[in-house]
């Protein structure tokens, strides 16, 4: 999994260092409605936007997971709340001085 990792960022990085040093000239950046000037290298304000977008995108489905992951935890609580259930019903069925066949209906048992 860490070779996968490394084949993929390395290209990666590979790639947005070369856009960097590629375009360095400056860039004016403006705000309409307000009266806001940036200046700025080329890369920096193409990179700044990409980072946003990616955030933007990372938080929209961070957010629209959200009812899977309260149903994943309300099913591992309720699965643990069984497994606690088992438990305390095989320490009485042992207790009884049974074996498996205590918990089965005398009609079941053999």
């Amino acid at each position: 999994m860490r070779l996968f990792r490394w084949l993929f960022a390395l290209p990666v990085g590979l790639v947005v260092v070369l856009f960097a040093v590629s375009n360095l000239e400056t860039v004016t950046l403006k705000l309409w409605p307000f009266d806001l000037a940036l200046v700025s290298p080329l890369y920096l304000a193409v990179l700044l936007v990409a980072l946003l977008a990616f955030l933007a995108g990372a938080v929209t489905a961070w957010v629209s997971g959200h009812r899977w992951r309260a149903r994943a935890r309300r099913d591992a609580q309720r699965a643990a709340e069984l497994e606690r259930e088992v438990a305390a019903l095989r320490r009485r069925a042992e207790g009884a001085g049974g074996g498996r066949d205590t918990l089965l209906p005398p009609s079941k048992a053999a």
